[in-house]
């Protein structure tokens, strides 16, 4: 059969997808080989190589701290896969893992680097690849915690006719996850997604520019570029690494998320079509590029063969209440390890710290804990009706979703210097005007997580409402309100811990040689870290963590329960 030229040269020559794609592994490939260069020189070598506030080396620094993110991001991903699911599908697990999430959300990253910063550099041999691993884990842990949140949300409130529906057509436990869970989950999963890159960014100078006690190291990354940048008072260093950091989070924009939100449509709980699909141009290169077909062909027929290799449950009712011996046995092992765990940290504080020491941190802890609350009562008010407004509007939210991004991975670090010099020009009080930079990167969560769950309301519910005449505070009430709120409780769940978190850098400002101090719990941990002082440091680690499990506990997971049980989908 005699094929014309033009069918010839479309079956075999590439296309401009084809090069679109090859351009893209190529130069992941090159930032990878180059990233990994350094990596098996000694951690001395560092100190030859100055952080530059050329604006000549931020293409590399940019590189560097892409490619970091990158890595913590997948590390996250498989991280919410495993624990998130054994938390959701084991009621005896959640009962540990869950609370360990509220304590591993609530540890400062600054915490986390004090604690294993040591152990990565000696596993290294001191070597430069133990500070790179030690930055990764430390973003790992600013990503990971949002990520499995939301991950645990969704699988709690998959429809039961979705499950049901598997079963019925013979897919085991791990077909049922791939082909039910993690698509039901998908849509909300991409926005926490963005949200964890952008807290990356937000905590990128106490990741990559490391400092306890008397160990300090400055990774090539745009995070001891900004760092440098403020030690030296230069504000046209600032607004390079702003501008770098833009261009950034675009690419990652239209390379990474924008493709996912627009696949992610097909997975839309409703039957019907969005009114205004979103469209990614990075998505049908993956779509149409024979090389990308060609990379993920063998990765796709190998999760094709797991979903045959162990058979289907048979059909019959599972038991939803475990034994209650067993029950008995486990929640009395959880005790004991609790106990355990609060004997350990308490004789080692009274060993080493005097009682007044630690009354003098919880006091800290409870001034902290009611700027949080306070913070993230006004940014609900704030952005739930906003993320509801944008959600509904999917090409408003593709405009407003790189913006999003941006601001939400704004360093506090950036705004000291307009801070500092309004609180010393006005003689304001650090106390009250440094607080709200607690909450500048973590208001953000709620935003996403709204403007998720407000994308996916089915679209008869919203004809339904229109039909019936519903407007006003009534469809607020009766429609949007309760549509959004199991995702606005993971936004804010995680708002709140990050909030926490975000306290080791927002109550302690600095430029140049100038420094405020807020009174709370954050600055007595970025103080006792700069210091060396690994007491103080599980001290104020230790307090922080009971604030935030009893908050959590006390507050938050009933109405995380609440949400559960009146406003899942079915």
């Amino acid at each position: 059969m005699f094929l014309p030229p033009i069918s010839i040269a479309r079956r075999y020559l590439p296309s401009r997808w084809d090069v679109l794609a090859a351009l893209l592994v190529l130069g992941l490939i090159v930032v990878v080989a180059d990233a990994s260069e350094l990596l098996r020189q000694p951690l001395t070598s560092l100190a030859h190589r100055h952080i530059s506030l050329s604006p000549g080396h931020l293409p590399e620094y940019a590189m560097r701290t892409a490619l970091r993110m990158l890595i913590a991001m997948g590390l996250s991903l498989i991280f919410t896969f495993t624990y998130a699911t054994l938390a959701a599908k084991s009621a005896r697990a959640g009962a540990l893992l869950i609370p360990l999430l509220d304590i591993l959300q609530s540890v400062p990253i600054l915490g986390f680097i004090s604690i294993t910063v040591v152990f990565f550099l000696s596993i290294a041999h001191q070597r430069i690849l133990g500070a790179e691993l030690a930055a990764v884990f430390a973003i790992f842990t600013s990503q990971a915690w949002n990520m499995a949140f939301s991950f645990y949300q969704s699988l709690r409130t998959v429809p039961e006719e979705l499950e049901e529906a598997g079963r019925l057509f013979g897919l085991n436990a791990w077909a049922r996850f791939w082909r039910i869970e993690v698509p039901f989950a998908m849509p909300q999963l991409i926005w926490n997604m963005m949200m964890s890159m952008s807290g990356g960014w937000f905590f990128v100078v106490a990741a990559e520019a490391i400092s306890v006690g008397h160990t300090t190291i400055a990774l090539p990354g745009i995070g001891s570029y900004i760092a440098a940048a403020l030690a030296a008072r230069d504000l046209t260093a600032i607004w390079w690494a702003i501008g770098t950091m833009l261009v950034v989070i675009l690419i990652y924009d239209q390379l990474m998320f924008r493709p996912l939100v627009a696949w992610a449509e097909r997975f839309r709980f409703d039957e019907q079509q969005s009114e205004d699909p979103p469209e990614s141009w990075a998505l049908t290169m993956f779509r149409r590029s024979r090389l990308i077909h060609a990379i993920s062909a063998p990765f796709t027929t190998l999760m094709q063969r797991t979903y045959r290799m162990a058979p289907p449950r048979p059909l019959i009712r599972e038991r939803t209440i475990p034994p209650r011996a067993a029950d008995l046995i486990w929640y009395g092992f959880l005790a004991l390890l609790g106990a355990i765990a609060v004997w350990r940290i308490g004789a080692f504080i009274h060993r080493n710290i005097r009682l007044e020491e630690v009354l003098h941190a919880a006091e800290l802890g409870f001034i902290t804990m009611l700027r949080v609350l306070v913070l993230i009562g006004i940014a609900s008010a704030i952005w739930v009706p906003v993320g509801i407004y944008v959600g509904l509007r999917p090409r408003l939210a593709r405009t407003v979703q790189p913006v999003a991004q941006f601001l939400a991975a704004f360093p506090a670090n950036l705004l000291f210097p307009l801070v500092i010099s309004a609180i010393a020009i006005w003689d304001l009080n650090p106390d009250i005007w440094l607080s709200p930079l607690m909450v500048l990167g973590t208001q953000w969560y709620i935003l996403f997580n709204v403007v998720a769950g407000a994308s996916l309301l089915p679209l008869e519910l919203r004809d339904v409402s229109t039909n019936l005449g519903i407007r006003g505070w009534l469809w607020w009430r009766k429609v949007a309100l309760p549509g959004v709120f199991p995702f606005y409780v993971t936004g804010a769940i995680t708002a709140s811990g990050g909030s926490w978190n975000a306290s080791i850098v927002a109550e302690v400002a600095s430029w140049g040689d100038r420094t405020l101090r807020a009174h709370g719990l954050g600055a007595y941990i970025a103080d006792a870290t700069a210091a060396g002082n690994f007491h103080r440091i599980v001290l104020g680690i230790a307090v922080m963590s009971i604030f935030v499990t009893l908050v959590n506990r006390l507050f938050w997971r009933r109405l995380y329960d609440y949400a559960e049980r009146r406003y899942r989908l079915a």
